[in-house]
């Protein structure tokens, strides 16, 4: 990416802009010039209806005008603004400084309605609806492209609707994971078993959740998850909070429950990235946000 931020890629842009601009120029310039008078008009060679000819006569002035007031736009606007390459322009307008000032007047207008929420415990703000509309307007804008607009997940996504938990459901530790992100990560085993090996660690997960298996090689697959796999999914396979390990013994697999699939997460391992959002929302509409979402797991309280 560093060899598209370099002084060569600006000069670039700028030899390519002041080209095109010089080109166009000149081919204004031939396109008006006109015949000597007294000679016939070049025809193209181009007739229809027997006498009708396309003919090649110079632009009427009236376009060349409009083409002409174009090139000076865009010049001034070049000069003004920048689109030089690094060159910023006149009046030293940038993306960011826009963006900066557009989130300064958005803070002024809106963070008054956040404020008012921010020091209500979040089980408590979970039950205002007032409040929830509001959540609820925050998730389909920041969440909804990964966990969905139901908030039902995807593969690879938690469902926020249920009980299932990676870090747990409590309130303060939803808002934490919002605050400051999560990194999940499965490793692959490829390397350490054999595929046979791979096949009976599928069995003794699935017997895990009571789903059927091959009991012999369930056996010989619990001997290869005490050693592999204990450290972070527990000797019972119930997870670990702390880590982020998912329950084995239940219904919900993040990656899906399938023999391929668990066969897939156990040889390749998983990577999963919960992005931190503090300092892209800030904390009041953290607070608001994670009521909301508390409250999707919680709504028969």
């Amino acid at each position: 990416m560093a060899d598209f931020t370099s002084e060569f890629w600006s000069w670039f842009i700028i030899v390519l802009v002041v080209l095109s601009f010089i080109g166009i120029i000149l081919l204004l310039r031939w396109m008006s010039v006109k015949e000597p008078s007294g000679d016939k008009p070049q025809t193209m060679g181009h007739v229809w209806d027997e006498d009708l000819e396309e003919l090649n006569n110079p632009l009427p002035m009236w376009w060349l005008v409009m083409f002409y007031i174009t090139i000076v736009f865009g010049i001034v606007y070049l000069a003004l603004y920048p689109g030089l390459g690094n060159i910023k322009g006149l009046l030293d307008w940038t993306q960011e400084s826009e963006y900066t000032e557009e989130i300064r007047v958005a803070d002024e207008k809106y963070e008054p309605l956040f404020l008012k929420y921010s020091q209500t415990d979040l089980a408590q703000l979970s039950k205002d609806k007032e409040a929830m509309k509001t959540g609820e307007r925050l998730f389909i804008n920041y969440c909804n492209v990964c966990h969905g607009s139901d908030a039902r997940g995807a593969t690879g996504f938690p469902n926020l609707r249920d009980t299932d938990w990676l870090y747990g459901g409590e309130a303060e530790t939803i808002k934490t994971t919002i605050m400051h992100g999560r990194q999940g990560m499965m490793p692959p085993w490829k390397d350490m078993l054999s595929n046979a090996d791979a096949t009976n660690v599928v069995d003794y997960v699935l017997s895990l959740s009571g789903r059927r298996f091959d009991q012999k090689a369930a056996e010989s697959g619990k001997v290869k998850f005490e050693q592999l796999c204990i450290a972070c999914h527990g000797a019972d396979g119930t997870g670990n909070k702390a880590m982020g390990a998912p329950n084995l013994t239940d219904g919900t697999w993040l990656y899906g429950g399938s023999k391929s699939a668990i066969r897939i997460s156990i040889l390749n391992g998983r990577n999963g990235n919960m992005p931190a959002m503090a300092d892209f929302l800030g904390e009041t509409r953290v607070h608001l946000l994670a009521a909301y979402i508390y409250s999707l797991s919680n709504e028969s309280e």
